[in-house]
């Protein structure tokens, strides 16, 4: 019954049919980065589908359909970085690249296995070429971290923070302190009072009667103000070794939470418009009347409007965020707190379209109010870029009259980062060098 099998044609056919299909979701998929208009995106999804394409052209010639696990292996891995709820496009073209690669594994080992199929001579060109691109890819990658690891003057980075900043104790250290304040239920109960937690980096040699900038940094879902401070205290090395080099001022950073107890469990993206009320009525009396800022009200009650305080120190204020983090910038800040802030980072997130942006940031209130500085970065295997990219250009559309491509706001693709610290670590270096400058 197998006779038919043991010209190895059928192994043929599918190990074709699989690179065909491969190269039509590259073909896809590449074309949708390019239309999205983001460059090292597009090289990157480029040579990966490359990559795969070259496999699946060895497999074919050289009659090794197992070489398709290996392709199969490598898109579950890309599940890891693309694969979100939120994103349904980038997970159907991942799932459909493990679909495919692992029919084409198993029905071509198949016919090869039990029709006896000998293996031909490999493709030297393309086994050439794979080589080249794989390392020549990890080189790059190897060498331009090295490279900017070694860099002894602060500047913009896309691949890492210098040694001299994050990996090297400062001797002039600053202090994290914990701090609780009273807030509300803002998203489900107004009525009802709640206690929350932050933290605050206070720089070396803090002095009350001198004031500081003051960042308000949020963590992204499934985390909370320990993150950015506790969890990962290179990022206060960083802050440390920042202020003491002369690179940036000495300034106060906040890490509170979005979270409120349990509410909007099942939708927690109301949180994110709720924060707004929590920033401007808790958060920021109770922080600023403890410690010195710009907006000069040290020592005071913080059971009080501090409006026209907060409006006339809004350029020695920041508000950032990582993911969800992210969004509540948007929604909370940028959108809802302009008038407070007027300097801002987006650390893979977004989720804030033209209708909202039209009601809001542009309402005739506003028009008073400019942005000084809007720091936006992703990494280049990031779930949130496609997305980011895209309201990033809805932003510069619809606010062209604040914010301008390269003179107040930048967007940073950083190569080989996904959703994780290391991408947002280094987002926070490169906004630290411009908040504040303008």
């Amino acid at each position: 019954m197998l006779e038919k099998f043991k010209d190895g044609k059928r192994v043929d056919l599918i190990s074709f049919i699989g690179f065909c299909l491969v190269v039509l979701l590259g073909v896809i998929d590449v074309t949708r980065y390019i239309a999205l208009g983001d460059d090292l995106a597009t090289l990157t999804m480029f040579t990966l589908y490359l990559i795969f394409a070259l496999i699946g052209l060895i497999a074919f010639r050289s009659r090794l359909p197992y070489l398709y696990a290996l392709n199969t292996g490598i898109s579950i891995w890309l599940t890891f970085f693309l694969v979100n709820d939120m994103y349904p496009f980038n997970n159907a073209m991942i799932y459909l690249l493990i679909i495919v690669n692992f029919i084409i594994f198993l029905v071509g080992s198949f016919l090869a296995i039990f029709s006896h199929t000998k293996i031909k001579k490999a493709n030297p060109i393309a086994s050439i070429v794979l080589a080249i691109i794989v390392i020549s890819s990890l080189a790059t990658w190897g060498i331009a971290t090295l490279v900017s690891d070694s860099h002894q003057d602060v500047m913009r980075e896309i691949w890492s923070v210098p040694n001299k900043y994050d990996k090297v104790e400062c001797p002039e250290k600053g202090k994290v302190v914990e701090e609780t304040y009273l807030t509300y239920h803002y998203a489900t109960n107004k009525e009802e009072s709640i206690e929350k937690r932050c933290y605050v980096y206070l720089p070396y040699d803090y002095d009350n009667s001198k004031q500081y900038n003051i960042i308000y940094l949020l963590h992204g879902t499934g985390d909370d103000e320990k993150y950015w401070l506790i969890e990962n205290p290179y990022n206060v090395t960083m802050l440390d070794n920042l202020i003491y080099y002369g690179d940036i001022d000495p300034v106060i950073v906040v890490t509170p939470t979005w979270y409120v107890a349990n509410d909007c469990e099942d939708d927690l993206d109301q949180l994110t418009y709720s924060f707004k009320d929590e920033l401007r009525n808790d958060l920021m009396p109770y922080i600023e009347t403890k410690y010195s800022t710009h907006a000069g009200i040290v020592g005071r009650e913080n059971n009080q409007s501090f409006t026209e305080e907060f409006i006339a120190s809004r350029d020695y204020r920041a508000f950032c965020g990582l993911s969800r983090g992210a969004v509540t910038m948007y929604h909370s800040g940028l959108c809802n707190s302009l008038d407070y802030f007027s300097y801002f980072g987006a650390f893979s997130g977004s989720r804030t379209g033209r209708e909202y942006l039209e009601e809001t940031l542009m309402r005739e209130e506003y028009d008073q109010y400019d942005i000084k500085y809007l720091y936006v970065a992703t990494g280049n295997f990031d779930i949130a870029l496609t997305g980011q990219v895209e309201d990033y250009k809805t932003l510069l559309d619809v606010a062209s009259l604040k914010v301008t491509e390269n003179v107040n706001t930048n967007f940073d693709t950083f190569p080989m980062r996904y959703h994780s610290m290391g991408n947002w670590h280094l987002a926070l270096y490169n906004f630290l060098q411009k908040g504040f400058k303008y």
